[in-house]
Order: structure tokens, then sequence, then C-alpha cells
């Protein structure tokens, strides 16, 4: 048998000794990483674990390396030691929300909650209490600060004369978001820091009537200028407080629509602590709006898959409640407008082009049925660009640009985004909310054909959430809005419908709970949502499992533990 001969070393051969060498310490380095894992895996067993996988859906137990993922999933056999000693409760993947705000959400937690007030003297009351537990808000240094105030409940569009009419707020600094943070209702002394004549701003309203103190949309933005903003030290406590708050709830991860190029930053320095809890899945959001700015941005995912930067989100319209969602038609009970293009359609062509170039995912906010058929010409021309002798929906697949909310589509767009593939980022509890006016704005033929789809579009991989603070960020009140099309806080539908809302557009429990789980892994690129090897060790552990549980009873079910990476993040006990 001849042996193989090396080559002699010397100044032309030392390249393969050298090569040779890194390749051994790389095969070393790796199987000592091998043998770590393999001997510093936990593993948990429950009663039961619904894995989402169609090879092994349920199983008793699971392996977690220490790398925070799974590195076995298996079913242990009746009367072993692993199922005598196994945990109670039953064990389901973690949940996302598709759709929040994480420091608007802290921001929320520390500030006035006016959702659910039905009068002015409600939300002054609100307001009154707040300053007094809370000495030095309301300066002009620090303004105070409130959402989810609404002009239907209120019975009128509030002006900064309501605020005034409490003698302990007239000289405070205030400013509120409505309900659907598309507008804000502030303050006299706020607007004492503004021109004496405003003009009309393009894509935004100022409301004139029945007095000043509402600006909405791009209107907004002039008295955004002028808002002190909280300093890192304060957002880092609404990081905080946000994420406690968030994995309480079961949330293992969200993706955070829309974060500017500072505070992404900021986060990059906060993930990897061990009070940053949560998944996050951001999109830039330019310091001025629907731009193109990469110069103040880059591509990150962290290590350990707790911050990932890849996507934009850029914005079409306003929202319906406040008559600024775009429609190709008139508004019923307001036919003198179709709402606002917060960009126009060259525009939007032109950022979700130029941002698709750079490598990013595009999400579009479109609401009313024209900002979704200008959203899907925008993306549609981006692909045609970037697959030119390819399929749009092998294309779209490779970069799964998104619509944030989708929420009134006319039916010729619908089918567009069935055969393109376009991914639809659906709040289930937006319809239960809006049900209550929807009609109203749209009338029942444009509502009925066009509006709140889900049912119809699962072919497409819907990404379910809830828009927080707009919305709370329960995802399990999220999946009882899915399946029943009710309301979580009432537990009913319409006066016109009180079993439920257009039930024909209601999910099964399993799709809702996919569209917590596998539609934001989807939608977000990550090995989430699912309980197999490799994929990260996120669960939560209930009571009882999903399936077992009365579908009322998901309105206030209490999750048992949160995992996330296989840490325990929260516990009820």
């Amino acid at each position: 048998m001849d042996w193989p001969r090396l080559p002699r070393f010397g100044r032309d051969t030392a390249w393969f000794y050298s090569s040779a060498a890194i390749v051994a310490v790389a095969g070393l380095i790796k199987l000592r990483q091998g043998v770590a894992d393999y001997t510093q895996t936990e593993t948990h067993c429950y009663q039961s674990v619904r894995t989402n996988s169609e090879v092994e859906p349920y199983v008793n137990c699971f392996s977690v390396s220490p790398t925070g993922k799974f590195s076995k999933v298996f079913q242990a056999g009746e009367g072993t030691e692993l199922v005598k000693n196994a945990n109670p409760g039953f064990v389901m993947p973690g949940l996302w929300d598709g759709h929040g705000h994480l420091l608007q959400y802290g921001e929320f937690l520390n500030s006035v909650d006016l959702f659910g007030s039905t009068s002015m003297n409600e939300v002054r009351s609100r307001v009154r209490n707040y300053a007094k537990e809370n000495p030095g808000t309301g300066s002009k240094d620090e303004w105070l600060r409130g959402v989810g105030w609404d002009q239907m409940a209120l019975g009128k569009m509030p002006t900064a004369d309501d605020l005034a009419e409490d003698k302990e707020l007239k000289d405070l600094y205030i400013m509120l978001d409505r309900v659907d943070v598309h507008c804000i209702w502030v303050s006299q002394a706020v607007l004492d820091l503004l021109p004496d004549s405003i003009p009309d701003v393009p894509g935004g309203e100022i409301v004139r009537d029945p007095g000043m103190g509402v600006f909405c949309d791009n209107a907004m933005d002039m008295v955004m200028a002028l808002w002190p903003k909280p300093d890192n030290k304060k957002k880092q406590q609404f990081v905080k407080s946000a994420m406690e708050n968030l994995n309480e709830v079961g949330l293992v991860g969200m993706h955070d629509a829309g974060v500017t190029p500072g505070n992404l930053n900021l986060y990059k320095e906060l993930a990897g602590r061990d009070d940053w809890t949560l998944r996050v899945y951001a999109m830039i959001e330019c310091n001025e709006r629907n731009t193109f700015c990469p110069n103040e941005v880059e591509k990150y995912i962290s290590p350990d898959g707790f911050l990932s930067i890849k996507s934009v989100k850029l914005f079409a319209d306003g929202a319906l409640g406040s008559w600024g969602s775009a429609l190709i038609d008139p508004y019923t009970d307001r036919p003198d407008t179709s709402g606002s293009l917060l960009v126009n359609a060259s525009e939007l062509v032109y950022n979700t082009i130029a941002w698709a170039n750079e490598g990013f995912q595009v999400n579009i906010h479109a609401i009313g049925d024209l900002a979704n058929r200008y959203a899907i010409d925008a993306m549609v021309a981006a692909l045609r660009l970037l697959c030119p002798d390819e399929p749009l929906s092998l294309c779209q697949s490779y970069h799964r640009f998104r619509i944030e909310h989708s929420q009134i589509i006319h039916p010729d767009d619908q089918a567009r985004m069935h055969a393109v593939g376009i991914i639809p980022s659906i709040q289930p509890t937006h319809a239960t909310s809006d049900m209550a006016y929807a009609e109203k704005r749209l009338g029942k033929e444009r509502t009925a054909k066009e509006a709140y789809r889900m049912r119809s579009l699962l072919d497409v991989n819907p990404v379910l959430g809830s828009d927080f603070p707009v919305e709370p960020p329960n995802p399990f009140q999220g999946i009882y809005a899915a399946v029943t099309r009710r309301s979580p806080h009432t537990g009913k539908g319409t006066d016109d419908s009180p079993d439920g809302w257009y039930t024909e557009e209601a999910l099964d429990l399993d799709q809702a709970i996919r569209g917590f789980t596998e539609g934001p892994a989807y939608g977000g690129f990550t090995k989430t949502g699912v309980i197999k090897p490799g994929a990260y060790a996120d669960w939560i552990v209930l009571d009882a499992p999903l399936e077992k549980i009365d579908i009322e009873d998901l309105r206030s079910l209490k999750v048992r533990e949160t995992w996330v990476a296989g840490k325990k993040v929260y516990s009820r006990d």
C-alpha cells in the first residue's frame, strides 16, 4: 500500500500546513461546542407540549442547549422518571405580536390611560389625577402625555378649551394621543408655542371646528418637533417596563413597527442584557417619515436572535377612526373627504424600490383601499426590478413584503395579493374595536366586500398582532377576536350581529394560534413559533391546553410561565 506523500515544507507549501491547522482547530472548536451543548443541555417535561410541528404535533419533553435553542423534542414513555417528575402545566410555543410599538407602549405605561373614557369630565379627571400623582409633569420641559381618547365616545372632537375648563389643567403642557395614535390633542400652552397662523398640511389635518387643539397625521409633525423628547435613561425604563408586561401576557417576541435610527442604536446597547427579555424584530422608520435614509441605519442581527434589524416601515395613509385612511371613494358618513395619503404614489414606489435594492424587507402601513392599492403597486414594481426573470410570487417568497393593517382592500387588489403572495399584517382586535363605526364610515356593501379580511387571506401567510398600545397586547384577546369576531372586552358583537361581526372571516382556533406563532416567524425570517430542534427555545406554560379551554375564558386567561431562550422570564406564582 502506498501512503500519500505530503509536500515538503517550504515557502510554497506553508499555505498547505497553515490551512490544515486552521481546519483542524475549527473542527476541534466545533467538536467542543457540540460536546458542551450535549453535556449542558437541560431537559424539560410537562403534562403536554403542543409543538406546532406536523411531524410530532404533541410530545411531553424537550431539551434546550446552552445556546438557547431546542436540541431535542421527544415523547417520554409512561412510567419513566422524566414523566413521573414532569412539571405541572401545558406548553405551547411562545406567542409573538406581529405589529406593536415597544417604546410607545412603555411610555403609555408611564402616562395617562384614557382608553374607555366616555366624557370630557372623565378625561379631565384622569388627567388631573395623573398630574397630582406625578408632580412636575405638565411643565414646558416635561409635557403630560396620555393616549386613548376617541371623539366617537366623547361625542365631539375635543379642543384645547375643553382641557382649560379645569383650572388645575389650564396652564399645563398636555399632549394626548387619540386611540389610534394618528391624532394628538394638545392644551393651550402647547398651542401657544405654534405660530398664530397655521396653514393646512398635505397628508394631514388641523382640526379647526369646533376649535383648535387636534392635529392629525402629517399635521402632528409641527407639534412633535416641539415636544421635549425623553432621554435614553427614561427610554430604558420604558423598554424594561414594556417587556415585563409583554412577558406577563405570554409574549416572547414582537415586530416593532417603526423605530427611528437613534432608538435602534439604543436597542443595540440594551439587547443582550439580562432585562432584555423579549425578541424584537425592528422596522426602521427614518427620522423624516417616508424617506430613504440608508446612511443612518444598517442591517443588524444579534447572535442570540434577540434583536433583528432588516426591514423598513413606510406609511401610505392615516386611520379610519379619524377619517384619515385613504379611500378610493368618499367616506359614507363624510362624503366631503376620501381621507389622506401621507405620501404620493410615485414617492411610495421610489422608496419601496430604494429600500428593497438595499436588501431590506419593505412593510407599508395601509388601511384604506386606495392606500392598499398604492402599496401593492409599489411592491409589485419593486419585485419586477428585483427579479426580472422570475415569477413575482417566487420573488416575493424571498423578500416577504408586507402590508401593515391590510384593513380595507378592494376585491381587485385582494386578487393581486393572492397572486403575488403579499403578506397581510392583521390586528384582529382592530376589527372588533372598529365594528361599532366601520359601517358608518364605509357603508355596508364596501364593508362586506373589502374590510377586515382574515379567513380569505389565509393562503398568504397572515401575521397577527395587536398594534399595542393602540389595543391591549394580550395575544389571547387577539385569538378570541379572530375566532369569534366579538369584542374581548364585552364578549359581544354589534347590535345587529351580537354573536359575531362578519363571522365568515373568522379563523378557527388552530389558524389563530398559528397567526401569533408561525405567521410572525415567516413574516420576520425568524426561527420561532415552533418547538423543534434548531428553533429558539421560547415557550409558555398554561394551566390547560388552549384547545381544551372554553373560548370565552380566553378573554381573561392568565399565563403560568413564559420562557425565552430557555430562561424563565415570567412566573405567575
